[in-house]
């Protein structure tokens, strides 16, 4: 297995530290609003990985991190006028709904900031002995960036012409522009915690660091995220982390591509996200798992009005596959799996494990014609290997039939149609059974003939 990690810029066999366990840290959601679209590409792709790894016999750790106390929660909780906890608590519950809905497995462990204000207070200080921070004259504790001569590796970029991050405030406290806080002195009313240098919270930085080393120690195999996050986040977290610690933070780095509203990434700062509610208001879950899951993990995505009905399409052609097969473990004549596994060793390369799968469902239905026997068998492959995406684990006729909600007629109903029109073509009546056919297709009901009999999708 090869994974391309953004500190290297190139892709090389991964080999974990310690033997077949995997550790691995991801940078989850700051809980201010519900998660959109950009998140759950996020969640997705590290989802899709982690399922693999284990797949194939890893030992994995996964912990996926929250924010729960930022300048976002405070002024939003502020506007709203109640409590930060009982923000971040309704969101995060909201979060995990909507995590269930597109099949996301729960991280293993998901710790919170500010459950962890005094392992972040200890590696500040730690910072201060070792020369690396300083407490500013305002309260605030800074880091000195040039101080640590690895500043800009993971971005590939010279000290002097980075600017400072979007959530580093320009400071007259501090020694230098590019330093960033890694703890801030509280402004009256607001949510703080005692520390050596005065009531405050901790950067949003510190808190990754802290988390990170707490549950998976100084050095581990891998440290995920979103695009945007690489500067200055993570830059500053391996900064902390190996100026704490005098080690490797994290072995590879691996980042899941953006988002795209036509030329502009999805974010909430530009006002262009589309929440996974909305989304989902609209459209089967699936199909906007689909979506995420088509495109290797470290490319954009471009979200337009049809990309979610082109991704059903492409979902209904597994389905039609799968529909009225008995799914049954046995002998399958190609190597299947052995292609799937080279596309997803490959840097979990979904899109091409995804065209093997195509292949597989047409091999699928040219046995349902030609050889009903190995039907079950090639079934059964299919939504094994589909699993490891997260895919094909509905019931096709469900799927296929689409949402229900609001047709005029029930589904007995509909089943009394397709009976009537069987019996019309079974008495000759074949104008009867064609009008029948026509007036279901008027409201968006078409039939499907088969050998084994008749069945009915939503049109579309």
């Amino acid at each position: 297995m090869s994974i391309y990690s953004t500190l290297s810029r190139t892709k090389a066999p991964f080999v974990p530290l310690e033997g077949n366990k995997v550790r691995m840290y991801v940078c989850g959601v700051t809980v201010y609003d519900l998660c959109h679209i950009g998140h759950a590409r996020v969640m997705v792709a590290f989802d899709v990985i982690t399922r693999y790894l284990r797949a194939r016999g890893y030992d994995v750790t996964y912990v996926r991190n929250i924010t729960d106390i930022d300048d976002k929660i405070l002024k939003r909780a502020d506007e709203n006028g109640e409590a930060f906890e009982a923000l971040t608590e309704r969101m995060i519950q909201a979060m995990h709904e909507d995590e269930g809905r597109l099949g996301i497995l729960r991280p293993d462990r998901e710790p919170r900031a500010t459950a962890h204000i005094a392992d972040i207070i200890a590696m500040t200080e730690t910072l201060i002995d070792k020369g690396f921070a300083y407490a500013a004259s305002n309260g605030d504790v800074y880091y000195r960036v040039r101080r640590f001569e690895g500043y800009g590796k993971l971005n590939n970029r010279q000290l002097d012409e980075m600017q400072s991050g979007a959530r580093v405030e320009i400071e007259q406290a501090k020694e230098d522009p590019l330093d960033f806080v890694l703890w801030k002195a509280a402004k009256p009313g607001e949510a703080s915690w005692p520390s050596p240098w005065g009531d405050g919270r901790p950067g949003w930085h510190i808190e990754c660091s802290a988390m990170s080393t707490c549950c998976l120690g100084n050095t581990f195999d891998i440290h995920g995220g979103g695009p945007d996050l690489t500067f200055p986040h993570h830059e500053n977290e391996i900064a902390q982390s190996e100026a704490a610690t005098g080690q490797q933070y994290a072995n590879v780095w691996m980042h899941a591509g953006a988002v795209r509203v036509g030329q502009d990434k999805m974010s909430k700062s530009l006002n262009n996200f589309f929440t996974i509610r909305d989304v989902l208001e609209q459209h089967n879950p699936e199909v906007v798992r689909y979506l995420l899951v088509a495109s290797h993990y470290r490319s954009a995505i471009s979200y337009e009005a049809n990309s979610l009905d082109e991704a059903r399409r492409s979902l209904e052609r597994f389905y039609n596959a799968l529909e009225n097969v008995a799914s049954d473990e046995g002998e399958v004549s190609a190597d299947w799996r052995a292609r799937f596994i080279a596309a997803m060793d490959d840097d979990f390369n979904t899109a091409g494990a995804l065209s093997v799968l195509f292949e597989l469902a047409r091999e699928l239905n040219r046995a349902k014609k030609e050889a009903p026997q190995q039907a079950p068998a090639l079934a059964f492959e299919l939504t094994s290997l589909g699993s490891l995406l997260g895919l094909f684990g509905q019931d096709p006729a469900v799927f296929l039939k689409g949402d229900t909600e609001g047709l005029a007629l029930s589904e007995d109903e509909i089943q009394q149609q397709i009976d009537a029109r069987t019996a019309a073509k079974k008495a000759k009546d074949f104008a009867g059974a064609d009008r029948i056919r026509d007036e279901l297709a008027a409201q968006g009901i078409i039939l499907k003939d088969s050998r084994e009999g008749t069945t009915w999708v939503l049109e579309g």
